[in-house]
């Protein structure tokens, strides 16, 4: 007679396979532990975190830069002298690896959750491994090559803080549910005090940070000053060619109250908008003068460079991806763009009584007009009809003449400099990059009458902040976006923000403590009861459809010789079984039942 009695009960546990599997590629029931981790594997967490917040910081710089992308493809075009969007491709590997690193991340939390062994598969070590390393290239390459960049990381916290703030403290409050239930999980007493330290002492750190957060936007609204005026840094490139006449009509149909350029000198003494040291990138000189693509733009005469065309390459490389969205008309004018001279430029902010303010590069030391390229710049500005007090000229060399000459120009520096110094020269305006002067330095400057203007200015964001820190101009390449700004995007008044905080910090006290308490009392639950009692109830409540049975089977054959030897071996596997479930039921850990033997 053969009898089929169940030895073990296990309910199917998709979720934690996918987990286990996923993870290190445990994808069977015999593969996982409940054992402590061991230290080889500690470290790996260890290095999967560390590389998780360097992702998470170089993400969110990337995310932040984007008001300076124009800026940053443009350093690589100095570098490999072809015009290219470097910016897409470190985004896509970025937003890749951020992702697939913050994946393993809640897996890891799931594992810790659930009271599993980690062991992190080969291949994951080694895709981790690939990101750390690629993260670390990134962050040296730029740091040698765009080191002022990374100023846009605490001028972006002046944004967002508050709100990253509130988001950090919800996380770290989700996590105590897996703090909570480590904690009584484990019956070390060093282990369980070492962890509640840990993870109280990073709580209180962010209940806080805010007496560190310092936003211009936390104010009093009463104080806000006026909306800061736009200027069109070289028009409007993101929908014309920059330096163009079309790229300034099109500025000024956005309202600007100013214009800038970069003016250059060619070789018959005429001032010309030109940004780049050579032509190649901006007109089709390769096409027209190839002998001469790689000359300095000033070496060139005013006649030759009429005949360039310095509208096509902007329909051709779209630098800010807006090509697609100009009408046909549109673009059948910016196809027709020629070289702008500064000459043309004025009279064009005359008629709209718009300001101009252009930086004028020396021509090299071998130029026809190296020493007289004040002077034919001062001849252009007198010629154009502009009045002088529309006109902010900015070389500092020979400044004094200047005045004496043109005593109604706005005498405007690039160089940061004291208050006190500025004025003693006579200057009244101050062009910086937005990030060098921080919130005081600029409430400064305004103090002491000193009209400060900060370029280049592209995001909502970033407008929004130094409109709360009291600038009263910004330079952007993207007039129609800031024109859509009519207020700050978020302001807050000190009382607000002190309430705000307050609330949450005692609702983050209460959800942990409360999680701590329902843990503690989950857990004490669970070691009440019997794992027999859980099998066997398991059993009855469950249908044979929906567990999987680990059956023993006793056959015998006819022969006399094969049943004794059947009967020695299940004799033999019996006491063995008897034993391992005396070992076990001491232990209180078997999930196996004893089952008797029938011959």
């Amino acid at each position: 007679m053969v009898k089929h009695q169940p030895l073990q009960v296990y309910e199917r546990q998709l979720c934690l396979s996918c987990i286990t599997g996923i993870y290190g590629c445990r994808w069977k029931r015999y593969q996982r532990s409940h054992d402590d981790t061991t230290k080889w594997e500690l470290l790996w967490s260890l290095v999967l975190l560390f590389t998780f917040c360097l992702l998470l910081v170089w993400f969110y710089f990337w995310w932040e830069a984007h008001n300076d992308y124009n800026e940053f493809n443009w350093f690589l075009y100095n570098r490999s002298r072809e015009w290219s969007d470097g910016t897409v491709p470190i985004l896509a590997t970025t937003a890749a690896g951020f992702t697939y690193i913050a994946f393993l991340m809640v897996l890891a939390l799931c594992h810790i959750a659930l009271g599993q062994q980690l062991n992190l598969h080969w291949l994951h070590k080694i895709g981790v491994t690939a990101a750390l390393l690629t993260t670390i290239v990134g962050v040296i390459y730029i740091n040698e090559t765009w080191r002022q960049e990374w100023d846009v990381i605490p001028i972006s916290l002046q944004a967002t803080g508050p709100f990253l703030h509130i988001g950090a403290l919800a996380a770290v409050t989700a996590l105590s549910w897996i703090v909570a239930g480590q904690v009584a999980r484990t019956e070390k007493t060093i282990f369980q005090v070492v962890v509640v330290l840990l993870y109280l002492s990073v709580l209180l750190g962010l209940y806080v940070v805010p007496l560190y957060i310092a936003s211009p936007c936390i104010m009093d609204t009463a104080t806000l000053k006026p909306r800061p005026d736009v200027i069109g840094h070289q028009g409007a490139p993101m929908l014309a060619p920059e330096n163009t006449l079309r790229s300034f009509q099109r500025a000024l149909h956005m309202n600007v109250t100013g214009l800038e350029a970069d003016v250059a000198i060619s070789v018959d003494g005429v001032p010309f908008l030109m940004h780049d040291r050579s032509l190649q990138r901006t007109t089709d000189v390769a096409e027209v003068f190839p002998d001469r693509q790689m000359d300095d733009a000033s070496h060139f005469n005013w006649t030759d460079l009429q005949q360039l065309n310095a509208g096509k390459w902007f329909l051709k490389d779209d630098p800010f991806w807006t090509v697609n969205s100009l009408p046909p008309k549109e673009r059948d004018l910016i196809a027709n763009q020629s070289v702008c001279s500064l000459e043309q430029l004025l009279k064009l902010a005359s008629y709209h009584n718009s300001t101009v303010v252009f930086r004028l590069r020396r021509p090299p030391q071998e130029h026809p007009c190296y020493h007289s390229w004040i002077n034919d710049t001062l001849q252009a500005v007198q010629q154009s009809g502009i009045p002088q007090s529309l006109v902010m000229w900015t070389p500092d060399e020979y400044r004094a003449q200047v005045r004496q000459l043109a005593p109604g120009l706005i005498q405007t520096s690039l160089n940061k400099t004291s208050p006190q110094s500025l004025q003693q020269y006579g200057i009244s305006r101050l062009l910086l990059r937005y990030n060098q002067a921080n919130t005081q330095e600029i409430r400064n400057y305004s103090q002491s009458n000193i009209n400060l203007s900060l370029y280049t200015v592209n995001e909502p964001w970033l407008y929004s902040v130094l409109w709360c820190s009291g600038v009263s101009s910004v330079s952007s390449e993207a007039p129609d976006i800031l024109r859509k700004v009519p207020h700050p995007i978020w302001l807050m008044g000190p009382d607000e923000y002190c309430l705000m905080w307050v609330s949450a910090d005692l609702i983050s006290f209460a959800v942990v403590i409360g999680i701590f308490i329902f843990q503690k009392y989950r857990m004490t639950g669970m070691r009440s009861y019997n794992p027999e009692q859980i099998m066997l109830s398991a059993a009855v409540r469950r249908s044979s459809r929906d567990l999987n049975v680990m059956k023993e089977k006793l056959i015998f054959s006819g022969k006399r010789g094969t049943c004794v030897f059947i009967t020695l071996g299940c004799f033999v596997a019996c006491s063995c079984r008897w034993s391992f479930e005396l070992l076990t039921s001491e232990t209180n850990s078997s999930l196996c039942t004893l089952q008797p033997f029938y011959r």
